[in-house]
This record gives C-alpha cells, structure tokens and sequence, in this order.
C-alpha cells in the first residue's frame, strides 16, 4: 500500500509526506532540527504526534504517489513555516 500522510505535532503545525512501502511505523522525515527548535527542552520529553492518511493507493505508480504528496503539500501548506515542516516546494504566499 502506497500512502501520502499528514504527521500533525502538538504545536499544531504539520508535516505531508509519502510512504511507498505502507510502513505503520514510518513518520516521515521532516528536518529534525527544525521541529526540534520550535520545542523546548522540557516538552520535546513528552509529545505526542497524530498520523493521518490523507491518500492510499494499492497500484498507484511512485510518480503518482509524488504527483499526489505535492498536491496535498500545496492544498494544506504545510511548506509554509507558519503552518508546517515541509521545505519544499518553496513556499510563495499568494498576493
């Protein structure tokens, strides 16, 4: 099962990422000292993260699995530091 999931930490911001072995145990690789610096010493010894599917696919193509984590990136722009750990896309606030 191929998957594209949100990780929501407890300061709300989140996390889109994909796994294209349909690990139950895979979190996604979001840059660890950037989560780590919006969490003080005391509360990174206790937290609890959700891990949502946002899209399954048991035959989808790993360029559509892509095609679909860049969608979801964009539509929940969870690439804007605002809102989440994706670095990628750039994010570019519409005006």
């Amino acid at each position: 099962m191929k998957v594209v999931y949100k990780i929501i930490y407890p300061n709300g911001k989140i996390y889109i990422g994909k796994d294209l072995t349909g690990s139950i145990n895979y979190f996604g690789s979001a840059h660890d000292a950037l989560v780590a610096s919006d969490f003080t010493a005391e509360q990174r010894r206790s937290f609890t993260i959700c891990k949502e599917i946002l899209w399954e696919s048991e035959n989808g193509s790993d360029t559509e699995v892509n095609q679909k984590e860049l969608e979801l990136i964009r539509l929940h722009r969870s690439n804007d530091p605002a809102v989440g750990y994706n670095r990628w896309p750039k994010f570019r606030p519409q005006l």
